[in-house]
């Protein structure tokens, strides 16, 4: 009762909120259409996947998975649904799913209704998606479900004396594919042990995104021959340490690609910067060869921009955590970011690996950057290091599927 108490407030909140905000207001719009889109769209001969993603992290990590059911089984559609507008909005086309909607809400009511017109062959939960009501109510139809790409800690509800009623809502898996040894023991330490390591399919998308990187002419230009720094997804107080650096060292050059792209933020950065700059936006064949550091002013290129870099840094780590390394570690570069990185298991497997170091001041990110300026072999061996991590822990898209029966 708690529960669905919690989902009928987070409800409320939405709608009180919609008025005011973008976000909620968007959320709001698709769910008030959601059953009429898929009563249109799904076919009814058509068997469905549904696969469920919070936001566009998640769906890229279960990406891989989607695409090669695709491509091995093109009798299935696949439906995708997204709880977040920062995913829904960006992947509302995305081709690898024959539909894609928002979520309704998990209320009971909504549960049914949602579950009575797809009436999915199974079910796939990426990460941290456990919604009760949903799994509850797939348990009792008999449609299997699974969690995949899971990570548990000692910390989560799951392991707390009072956490019985979510206890029983991972039971309605019929299997966890989780990333580590670690999430298993704690799963089996509560008798849960339908469960597999298979790793990250962030591994096998994070190189599947390097075969397809862009060829960006400009940014071509713009490196030359420099030694070159790709900072990605920075906020201030990683532009702060970083653009000081830059300012002094004449012998490299810097591409900047912010987290948070608008006016007043690309003129904060400007505005630090004391060596010739141009915005990506307004480069050409001319500019871009005088300027010394390239901002990025749009999105959707970074992924394919860290293949220029020598060095990356990325941004996040001075604030509630760091941004996606993986797209940079890909192609073989050494990782450089803040201190607050040890949730996520990747930056702490690349630090082991030699193939990134986290810095927690100035003194230590001027201090890393000199040696890789100045030591060709301790950068090559940190680079390699790096995306030899990444192929290493590639695979488990493969092994999820060879545990499904279709």
């Amino acid at each position: 009762m708690l529960y669905d108490l919690a989902i009928i407030l987070y409800d409320i909140a939405v709608h009180l909120a919609a008025p005011f905000s973008r976000n909620p207001r968007k959320m709001m719009k698709g769910h008030w259409v959601v059953y009429e889109l898929l009563r249109q769209q799904l076919e009814k001969d058509v068997r469905y996947i549904w696969f469920h993603a919070a936001s566009l992290g998640e769906f890229e990590q279960g990406r891989p998975l989607i695409e090669k059911i695709r491509e091995k089984y093109p009798d299935y559609g696949i439906l995708l649904t997204f709880f977040s507008p920062s995913g829904y909005e960006v992947r509302k086309n995305y081709r690898g799913a024959d539909v894609v909607c928002y979520l309704p809400f998990d209320k009971r009511r909504n549960v049914k209704k949602f579950l009575d017109i797809v009436n999915p062959c199974m079910a796939f939960f990426i990460k941290y998606e456990f919604w009760k009501n949903y799994l509850d109510e797939l348990h009792r139809r008999r449609i299997p479900t699974y969690s995949v790409s899971s990570i548990f800690r000692r910390g989560q509800i799951f392991f707390k004396w009072y956490g019985g009623t979510y206890r029983h809502v991972l039971r309605n898996f019929d299997h966890l594919f989780v990333q580590n040894e670690r999430s298993k023991r704690y799963l089996a330490k509560i008798n849960i042990n339908r469960v597999t390591v298979v790793g990250d399919t962030r591994f096998d998308r994070v190189l599947q995104i390097r075969e397809e990187a862009k060829s960006l002419p400009l940014v071509e230009l713009f490196k030359g021959n420099a030694m070159t720094l790709v900072a990605g997804s920075s906020w201030q107080p990683d532009e702060d340490l970083f653009i000081e650096y830059f300012n002094r060292h004449p012998e490299m050059k810097l591409v900047i690609a912010p987290h948070v792209i608008d006016e007043n933020h690309l003129v904060e950065i400007i505005r630090k910067l004391k060596r010739p700059y141009v915005r990506y936006t307004r480069a050409d064949e001319q500019n871009v060869r005088k300027a010394d550091c390239l901002i990025i002013d749009c999105f959707g290129l970074l992924s394919s921009i860290y293949r220029y870099g020598d060095i990356a840094y990325i941004g996040g780590g001075f604030g509630v955590g760091i941004h996606n390394t993986l797209e940079a570690a890909v192609y073989s570069i050494p990782v450089l970011f803040g201190p607050k990185y040890q949730k996520f298991q990747e930056a702490v497997e690349l630090i082991d690996a030699k193939g990134a170091y986290s810095i927690k001041d100035g003194a230590e990110l001027y201090g890393i950057l000199d040696r890789l300026l100045s030591d060709k072999v301790f950068l090559e061996e940190t680079g390699h290091n790096a995306g030899a991590y990444v192929t290493s822990r590639a695979g488990a898209t493969d092994k999820i599927l060879g545990m499904i029966n279709f």
